[in-house]
């Protein structure tokens, strides 16, 4: 397999609290990786390691392209909703559109066309001049989805994607994602487990550590949630 993350010997300590720890972990082109644990386990933090967005405390994180080490991967990433300031003045077409920002030489008119499609597959079309402080929790979640897959990624890392998503869109979260995992390297972390651990090839519970479970019904009925 054609590894392209390797987490080595990290550990995160906050406050003297062992936030993460003994985390080895080597993430391969194309894997789907369902990511569940308890509330405070460090789910949210190993993703913004995986992401380098936090330093860890100590070990390493490094990322491959071809067997190479490079600095960078391209990564789309759906935050948690709660990370989002509501009252920053931007609209649901700039949020969606930010996403393109690391397109280089990327035309006016292919920009606004990416931005129509994906407010489409969102289901935004009608809240595309809005600002965020006015859509309901589940709108806003759509809206940094759209901003995460609007561009193609190396990797995209979903952070509890189906938070204040109503039932009736529920459904065409599980169709993105499974469509978008046949050409992109997924980590999806969720409490809502029953079809992600169905549609992912690797499964792991994170408490302060990392457990790999062998089959999606252990991660499905684990009682770590």
């Amino acid at each position: 397999m054609d590894n392209i993350i390797s987490l080595s010997e990290v550990e995160m300590i906050r406050e003297n609290k062992v936030i993460l720890s003994d985390i080895n972990l080597s993430i391969n082109k194309g894997d789907f990786l369902a990511i569940t644990g308890p509330n405070g386990g460090g789910k949210t933090t190993l993703l913004r390691i995986i992401l380098k967005l936090l330093k860890p405390s100590s070990g390493s994180i490094s990322y491959f392209t071809n067997g190479k080490e490079v600095e960078r991967l391209s990564i789309g990433y759906l935050p948690q909703k709660n990370r989002i300031d509501p009252k920053f003045p931007i609209t649901v077409r700039q949020v969606i559109s930010s996403g393109l920002m690391g397109v280089r030489n990327i035309n006016k008119n292919v920009l606004n066309e990416e931005t129509d499609r994906i407010l489409k597959v969102v289901e935004l079309e009608n809240k595309a001049n809005s600002p965020i402080g006015a859509l309901s929790g589940g709108q806003l979640q759509r809206t940094l989805l759209g901003r995460a897959i609007i561009a193609p990624h190396d990797v995209l890392v979903l952070d509890e994607p189906l938070s204040y998503i109503d039932k009736k869109f529920e459904d065409k979260i599980y169709n993105i994602i499974s469509g978008l995992a046949k050409d992109t390297t997924v980590l999806l972390v969720s409490h809502e487990m029953t079809k992600f651990a169905e549609m992912a090839n690797r499964h792991l519970i994170v408490d302060h550590s990392i457990t790999q479970c062998h089959s999606a019904s252990h991660l499905i009925h684990c009682d770590c949630c």
